[in-house]
């Protein structure tokens, strides 16, 4: 039987912003907010995940997308001086091809923690995810979703007594460059090169192709692609290939450098941000041999070590190739979803 439509299926909740109280207004946030909400989730980020840190250009993109509606899908809670105490946000990317998902993002200042304000402010973040789902067409599976770094406890007990569920862990992997890096021949019959905007539109649909089978991955819009390939953190330099001769990219490892998480990790670094080889192409050695030229080059530049993420549970046994080469876990991150 086909599934209805999430509008027959999920009942619209009243949706409010918080009321204030103890000096605490709340209220939708503005472009005008971008550098209060950053003093905040950057203290956020130097308490919960020090290793990785918010910049302002991430969250001038998350206000700038065409499917964030800033009105509606923000509630900041502010202090008598205009300091943000606490910033929430809901996405509900687009690409959805085999899921409908509403990301809660955000979180309260350390300093302010014991207030309530992390309750208000996930209620009134699930209320509007199911709001939004309520809204959808789509006879998909909904998820309310959000990730928070396995150290942080008392977000994760927040999470389960407000009806969310602990679904998939995602380690973080290092990769010490002082150790060799291997030489690994990439298949004949393909070619390796660096990112290019040439090459652009063929690598966004191999990570689209790449990620069909990931857990709650979706393909990535034009718009989302630019947004990616566009920051200034992005490196084409470091990113790199594997190209047929038809033109089409078999597989590829795109990175970032961002010196912002330097001092929080105690060394310089690059972030390999997506790491894929289509299924047509698979175990054939081919993202072992992008990952060691990449390392090669990350090395090369001067960096003292590269950093991914993982699933943990990943249907292509990514986990295993990344100790092939070298990675070392490091910390883990918890995904925590509620499903409609």
């Amino acid at each position: 039987m086909d599934q209805l439509p999430l509008r027959e299926r999920v009942t619209a909740p009243d949706v409010a912003l918080p009321t204030g109280d103890g000096g605490v207004t709340w209220r939708a946030a503005t472009e005008a907010d971008i550098d209060a909400i950053l003093d905040c989730e950057q203290e956020i980020s130097a308490a919960d995940h020090p290793h990785y840190m918010t910049i302002r250009e991430e969250l001038e993109e998350d206000f700038e997308h065409s499917y964030v509606d800033l009105a509606r899908d923000t509630a900041v809670a502010f202090d008598a001086d205009g300091r943000v105490l606490a910033w929430g946000l809901v996405l509900e990317p687009p690409g959805q091809e085999t899921l409908v998902r509403e990301i809660l993002a955000g979180g309260v200042r350390p300093s302010e923690r014991g207030r309530g304000l992390g309750r208000v402010l996930l209620q009134w973040q699930i209320a509007r995810g199911t709001e939004r789902l309520a809204a959808s067409d789509r006879t998909l599976p909904g998820w309310l979703m959000t990730f928070v770094d396995k150290r942080v406890d008392a977000a994760e007990r927040l999470f389960v007594r407000s009806g969310l569920s602990a679904s998939r862990y995602f380690l973080e992997l290092r990769r010490d460059l002082a150790e060799p890096v291997p030489t690994i021949a990439l298949d004949p019959q393909l070619t390796l090169v660096p990112f290019s905007a040439a090459l652009s539109e063929a690598a966004r649909v191999a990570r689209n192709e790449s990620f069909r089978d990931h857990w709650g991955s979706q393909p990535m819009t034009d718009e989302q692609w630019v947004s990616f390939t566009g920051r200034s953190t992005f490196r084409p330099d470091l990113s790199f290939l594997a190209v047929a001769d038809d033109g089409t990219v078999a597989g590829f490892v795109l990175s970032s450098v961002s010196e912002a998480d330097w001092p929080g990790q105690g060394f310089s670094s690059a972030y390999l941000d997506l790491v894929g080889v289509t299924r047509q192409w698979r175990k054939r050695g081919i993202a072992a041999a992008l990952l060691a030229h990449t390392l090669g080059a990350v090395k090369a530049a001067g960096l003292d070590k590269a950093v991914l993420d993982v699933d943990s549970d990943s249907p292509t046994g990514a986990l295993g190739l990344y100790t092939r080469v070298g990675f070392t876990e490091s910390n883990t991150s918890v995904n925590f979803t509620k499903v409609f």
